[in-house]
């Protein structure tokens, strides 16, 4: 039995629809779906599909695309509502989400922990006022679609927003056992250092929050999984092993490659 994640599908695309249509079997294993499955209704239910057919148990948290507004997406719902919708469907589903109980490893005292904490645009210099981060990023020529169609309500602003996720979801993980490892599991990755985008660096504004930078350590965290970035790759800090598993745009992968290659193994 064997615990694997993927995160960033954009099955909108129609070439990484096809490619995800071809997911392995794996009826004794579970999956991680670390969010940006698609934009739409449609896109979270073809994705979330397939992975219940094929893995034993499916674990799914938001990135920022699900929480997006789209016209093409008849739904209409925005921020919190439009979370809870999907929330809805995963458990239609079977399918665990941040706001269920944290399923434990079997045969282990390891808890799977989904997330959704969304940022806070602390990601960015220290000399950089929040009121002046925006503007920062814009003169590098940068500004996340969030800005136009990721809103906060009820909130007055994702930054609140994600505010209070934290601290829901730092409580949550204050009541667990001692005794008790944990897969820290979020779309956007916990830790600044690791918001690097080499060809859009000031990007980061949009890519998590210093409040859980110490989360590996205060959890006793065995992996953490991440998205968000299209960056795959395995990084150990503190001795803790950080794993970002995108699979990305069409054209930010190899077109020979299967869906097996792209599933990473976390335990």
């Amino acid at each position: 039995m064997k615990l694997y994640a993927i995160s960033d599908l954009h099955v909108g695309f129609e070439a990484n629809r096809e490619l995800w249509a071809t997911l392995p079997e794996r009826p004794d294993d579970w999956l991680i779906l670390a969010g940006d499955l698609g934009e739409t209704e449609e896109h979270l239910q073809f994705a979330l599909g397939i992975a219940t057919a094929r893995f034993a148990r499916v674990l799914w948290v938001p990135g920022n695309h699900e929480l997006w507004t789209v016209p093409r997406d008849p739904s209409g719902l925005r921020g919190e509502a439009r979370y809870d919708r999907c929330v809805e469907i995963c458990r239609d589903r079977g399918v665990l989400t941040p706001e269920d109980p944290y399923a434990m490893w079997p045969g282990e005292r390891c808890v799977l922990v989904p997330m959704f904490l969304l940022y806070d645009y602390s990601f960015r210099p220290d000399n950089i006022a929040e009121a002046d981060a925006l503007d920062w990023a814009r003169a590098s020529g940068v500004e996340c679609t969030d800005e136009h169609v990721l809103h906060p309500d009820p909130y007055p602003s994702r930054s609140d927003w994600c505010r209070a996720r934290v601290a829901a979801t730092r409580a949550r993980l204050d009541a667990l056992p001692a005794d008790c490892a944990t897969i820290l599991i979020n779309h956007f990755p916990l830790r600044r250092e690791l918001a690097r985008l080499p060809a859009i660096p000031r990007f980061s504004l949009w890519c998590g929050t210093r409040l859980t930078e110490s989360w590996h350590r205060d959890y006793r965290a065995r992996v953490v999984v991440s998205g968000h970035l299209h960056i795959r790759s395995t990084r150990w800090i503190d001795d803790v092993r950080f794993e970002e598993v995108s699979l990305g745009y069409p054209q930010q992968r190899s077109a020979d490659r299967g869906i097996g290659h792209y599933l990473r193994e976390i335990l």
